[in-house]
């Protein structure tokens, strides 16, 4: 019998907006994958010698090794990039330069910012609380989407412009990004977006993509287990 797995295997969970992303990308191109689960709070040594920040995701390219550290890229960016690389069609990094520097600004921006008020600030005084059949902590992601995630979506809103793209003419690396971490909220929390309809009219335009809808349902799947409904933050 032959071996139909797939070459690239993303080490990380559904649940992470990082191997959303990463996801997203191969659904995109046309690439098959496949997610391994990982315990990100209680990593197995064998996965702690290949993310040196010990962070989800890691990729694996079964092409070039199976096993050990050769054929390994960690972090997001970096691996959505070799995929890029490996795949170049459709291409999803734009070959304006300046185009390019808005891409990679705007990924960057989502990564940190943007990962760091919606994900430390809702999801996880949300999830983690629930899931230990504790109280959710409503009153700090209160205060991340009133003070925290206004200022973020200012930025994006200006950034964006009223096009329907963050970067060039074309669904970029920026927009993968931005819908799923932005999505990250939605899992646990309602996100409307009244104060920024261009940030709306594009956050609406990337759920209803395959490749961002596909990952965003696996994630929803599990969560809803432990939180039926989201919670209204405003």
């Amino acid at each position: 019998m032959s071996d139909s797995r797939p070459d690239l295997v993303i080490y990380g969970s559904p649940v992470s907006p990082f191997v959303r992303k990463v996801a997203g990308v191969c659904i995109a191109k046309g690439v098959p994958y496949e997610v391994e689960a990982i315990n990100v709070f209680d990593p197995p040594q064998w996965f702690r010698d290949i993310s040196p920040m010990k962070r989800i995701p890691v990729l694996r390219d079964r092409s070039v090794a199976e096993e050990g550290l050769a054929g390994t890229i960690a972090d997001s960016s970096a691996i959505c990039a070799f995929i890029e690389k490996k795949h170049p069609t459709p291409a999803l990094y734009p070959e304006i330069p300046m185009a390019l520097g808005e891409a990679l600004f705007i990924e960057e921006y989502a990564d940190t910012a943007l990962a760091m008020a919606g994900g430390l600030g809702i999801f996880r005084p949300i999830f983690s609380a629930v899931s230990k059949g504790e109280e959710p902590g409503l009153d700090k992601a209160r205060d991340a989407w009133a003070n925290q995630l206004p200022p973020i979506f200012d930025v994006l809103e200006a950034r964006l412009g009223g096009r329907a793209f963050f970067a060039g003419d074309a669904l970029s690396i920026a927009d993968i990004t931005v819908a799923t971490v932005l999505m990250q909220i939605a899992l646990v929390a309602e996100t409307p977006l009244d104060r920024w309809p261009g940030l709306a009219a594009h956050y609406a335009a990337m759920q209803a993509l395959p490749l961002i809808a596909e990952p965003y349902a696996a994630a929803e799947k599990m969560i809803r287990r432990a939180l039926p409904t989201r919670f209204d933050l405003t």
